[in-house]
Formats: C-alpha cells, sequence, structure tokens
C-alpha cells in the first residue's frame, strides 16, 4: 500500500491477508528530479511463520531485492513496533551493507500526544542498537502522511553515501584522534600496541575506508567504532553505514602497486 501511496496509482495489490504480495515489483518514478526504481518486496516474516512453496520463494526474492538496492526502506506498523524480526532484516541490510530507513507506517491509527514520538523512537533505537545512525520516518500510506518527507529522507541519504573525502583532510583526522586517544596496547606490553599509518576512501556506497596498520590483530573493536565515530562527526557521515578495513602496511603497498601496474 505505500509504493501505491507513493506513485499515486493501484500498483501493488493490497489485502490484510499476509503473502499477497509475492513478486519483487519494480516501479520506476521520478520524484526532484531524479530517477528512482521502487522494489516492492513480499514481507519477510519469522522463519517459523513462513510457509513452505510460494511463500517461501517469495521471502528469497524479498531478500535479494535487499542486495540489489542501494537503500532498503523497513517498514513496520506503528501498532507493532520494533519486534525481533524488524531487527532480523535491518541486520540483513548492516551485513550487506545498504542504507537503510527505518518508516513507522499506519501512523494515523495511533493515538499521538507529544511524547508518543519519541517513545517510539527509543523503542527503534533501543531494537536496533547496532545501527542507532539509522533514520527513522513516519508515515501513513491511506493519508499520505509523512510520503514525501520519508523520499526526501531517502535522496539525502543517497546523496550522503556517495560523499567522497580529500586524502589530505583523512590524514588530518587521523593525526587528531590517534593524539587524542592512543591506540591501547595488547596485556600492558607496548611493543603491541597498534600503529595506524595512513587511512585513505576507496569506494562509495557505503563510504568504504582503509587503513594502513602494523597488525589488524592489535585492532579493538572499541577503537575500531571510536575511529568510526571520528569520521562520522568530523564529514557529516549521520545516518549512512561505515565500511573500516583494517590492513597490513605490505600488503596496502603491494594492492597499490598492482593498481599502479594495471594502470600501465
Amino acid at each position: 500500500m505505500l509504493t501505491n501511496a507513493i506513485i499515486g496509482e493501484e500498483r501493488s495489490i493490497v489485502s490484510p491477508v499476509a503473502g499477497t504480495t509475492r513478486d519483487a515489483l519494480d516501479t520506476a518514478v521520478s520524484y526532484r528530479d531524479h530517477e528512482i526504481t521502487l522494489v516492492d518486496t513480499a514481507g519477510i516474516r519469522r522463519p517459523g511463520q513462513v510457509q513452505r512453496g510460494i511463500e517461501k520463494y517469495s521471502v528469497l526474492r524479498a531478500v535479494n531485492a535487499v542486495h540489489r538496492s542501494d537503500i532498503t526502506l523497513l517498514i513496520t506498523d506503528a501498532t507493532e513496533l520494533a519486534t525481533a524480526q524488524d531487527a532480523h532484516i535491518a541486520g540483513l541490510s548492516w551485513d550487506t551493507n545498504r542504507g537503510l530507513i527505518v518508516v513507522v507506517n499506519k501512523w494515523d491509527l495511533v493515538n499521538r500526544n507529544r511524547f508518543r514520538m519519541e517513545r517510539v523512537l527509543h523503542r527503534v533505537r533501543e531494537r536496533l542498537h547496532f545501527m542507532r545512525y539509522v533514520p527513522v520516518c513516519f508515515t501513513s500510506a491511506l493519508t499520505g502522511e509523512g510520503i514525501e518527507e520519508m523520499l526526501d529522507t531517502a535522496l539525502s541519504l543517497w546523496q550522503e553515501r556517495q560523499k567522497r573525502v580529500p586524502y589530505r583532510d583523512l590524514q588530518y583526522l587521523l593525526a587528531d584522534a590517534v593524539s587524542t586517544h592512543t591506540p591501547p596496547s595488547q596485556r600492558g606490553n607496548i611493543r603491541n600496541r597498534l600503529r595506524i599509518r595512513r587511512v585513505r576512501q576507496v569506494a562509495v556506497n557505503p563510504p568504504t575506508f582503509v587503513f594502513s596498520v602494523n597488525d589488524p590483530k592489535l585492532l579493538h573493536f572499541s577503537y575500531q567504532r571510536y575511529l568510526e565515530n571520528q569520521i562520522r562527526d568530523r564529514f557529516g557521515f549521520d545516518r549512512t553505514h561505515l565500511r573500516l578495513i583494517f590492513r597490513p602496511e605490505r600488503a596496502e603497498k603491494s594492492s597499490r602497486s598492482g593498481i599502479r601496474n594495471r594502470a600501465r
């Protein structure tokens, strides 16, 4: 029904019966001078509730649609917020490095007050604790409320995922981050301390950063999270997944040499 509200016509069959949508339907739309392909998929129910046969293959098509998308809209019911299955689907998007927007639909059915939205946001953030940066939109496919804001959020997120950071700016950030918070040593032995030589951005969608280090095994997850937060705060990556890769310095040199040789 949300797809119909976006395009303004009855493109998808709407029914309260689970499993009505079976195929992943692609629809081309134009919004604010951007060409967008909407992929309407079957809902992904909990594994124990998925029936054999047609519904099973519908779920597989929905998962494949996530893999080929740039941004995934996780549509959740305002009356059944942030279930464990929602977290599972969000995890699928996180594992595949896709952009994600949580869409709280049927917002018109909720008795709203000044604190209701804050409670909903807290519930979503709590359930998706591994993706606290994910934007949340409130919509009603029935009344059209929030549809335009949701599309604007999707465009903004897509543009954020295309952002490139100059190499020099990344080196300044790295120097500031290390001087402020030195990587911890392993078991109190200063010789077993992580040393980061440089960092560079190698891809977009998602923004991907490669750190050249002495030994990736010395990296603690908390320090990786610290570096990710530094990149987010400095360069405005507020709502997208970031991919950080830590490579041994020798391997990094070999990789860059191979790229130069192929260029010749």
